[in-house]
C-alpha cells in the first residue's frame, strides 16, 4: 500500500516510524520545507509544496498513491483543505490524524481568544515580558502591541520585518521539560505566555510550568480543520491503515503491480 503522509508533526513522524520496515506499506513523508533543518526521518521524504489542489491531485495520480494521510499541524487548515479536495478529485481515501487539544486544568489562568490579533490585544496596555510560543509564521500580529518585550521561541528565526520593536529570539527545538520551562520563565522574567492550542506532549510542559508559577496563558483556539476519516493517535491511524489492506489487495491495480 503506497501512502503519502502530509507531515511536520510528532504524529506524522511517529506514524512513519511505525510503517517503516513493514513490507506491507510503502510510505512517503511530505514536509512543507518551512524548517531549515528538519529532523531525520525513517522513511523517504519529499520537501516542498505541491502547487495547490491540482498539483497535489496530479502527484497522487502520478505516484500511484493508495491512501493519503493528513498528519499536519492542527492549525494548518490550508493544506488540509487541499488534501480534502485532492482526495475527492482522485478518489484516494483520506485519513486525518490530528491530536486532541489541551484542556484547562485546575490552577490554569487561561485567557481564551480565537485569533492572534485577539491575543495581541488581550495582553493589555501595561508593558509585559511575553513569551511567544506560536512558531515563526505569524509573529507580525504582535507589532500591533509594541509596548511589550517579546521573547520569541521558534526553531528557525522569523522574517526580520515581522518582528515587534522589542523582541528577543530564542531558537530551540522541543520537546521541553517542566524543569527547563521553569528555569526559562524565572530567568527571563516571563510574565505572560501566548500559545496556540496545538495539543500534544512535546510542548505541554510550558503549561505545567505556567500553572506552577501562576502565570497567565493567552490561548489561541484551534480553527476548524477540514479532513477525512479522523483519528487522534498514531495507533489508531495504523489500525485504520491495516484494516484497509484487504480492500487494497483485492482491488485491481492501475499500475500493473
Amino acid at each position: 500500500m503506497r501512502i503519502l503522509i502530509l507531515g511536520g508533526t510528532t504524529e506524522a513522524s511517529g506514524l512513519a516510524k511505525q510503517l517503516a520496515g513493514d513490507a506491507r506499506f510503502s510510505p512517503i513523508l511530505s514536509l512543507a520545507g518551512r524548517t531549515a533543518s528538519p529532523a531525520a526521518q525513517p522513511v523517504p521524504c519529499r520537501i516542498g509544496g505541491f502547487g495547490g489542489v491540482e498539483g497535489l491531485a496530479a502527484w497522487l495520480k502520478h505516484e500511484g498513491v493508495d491512501v493519503l494521510v493528513d498528519a499536519t499541524h492542527p492549525f494548518s487548515t490550508g493544506i488540509s483543505a487541499n488534501a480534502v479536495a485532492a482526495a475527492e478529485a482522485t478518489g484516494v481515501p483520506l485519513l486525518t490524524l490530528v491530536r486532541p487539544g489541551w484542556e484547562a486544568q485546575p490552577g490554569d489562568r487561561w485567557i481564551d481568544v480565537n485569533t492572534l490579533e485577539e491575543a495581541a490585544s488581550a495582553l493589555g496596555e501595561t508593558p509585559l515580558r511575553v513569551l511567544l510560543t506560536i512558531g515563526r509564521q505569524e509573529i507580525a500580529a504582535f507589532k500591533a502591541a509594541p509596548q511589550h518585550h517579546y521573547l520569541i521561541r521558534s526553531i528557525d528565526p522569523p522574517v526580520p520585518d515581522d518582528l515587534p520593536t522589542d523582541a528577543e529570539l530564542l531558537l530551540r527545538r522541543g520537546p521541553f521539560s517542566e524543569e527547563d520551562e521553569l528555569t526559562l520563565f524565572r530567568d527571563a522574567g516571563v510574565e505572560t505566555i501566548v500559545s496556540k492550542n496545538a495539543g500534544g506532549a512535546a510542548t505541554y510542559a510550558k503549561l505545567v510550568a505556567a500553572r506552577a508559577l501562576g502565570l497567565p496563558v493567552v490561548m489561541v483556539a484551534r480553527p476548524e480543520k477540514p479532513g477525512g476519516h479522523r483519528v487522534e493517535t498514531v495507533e489508531a491511524a495504523f489500525a485504520w491503515l491495516e484494516a484497509r489492506l484487504s480492500d487494497h489487495r483485492g482491488a485491481p491495480s492501475e499500475r500493473g503491480v
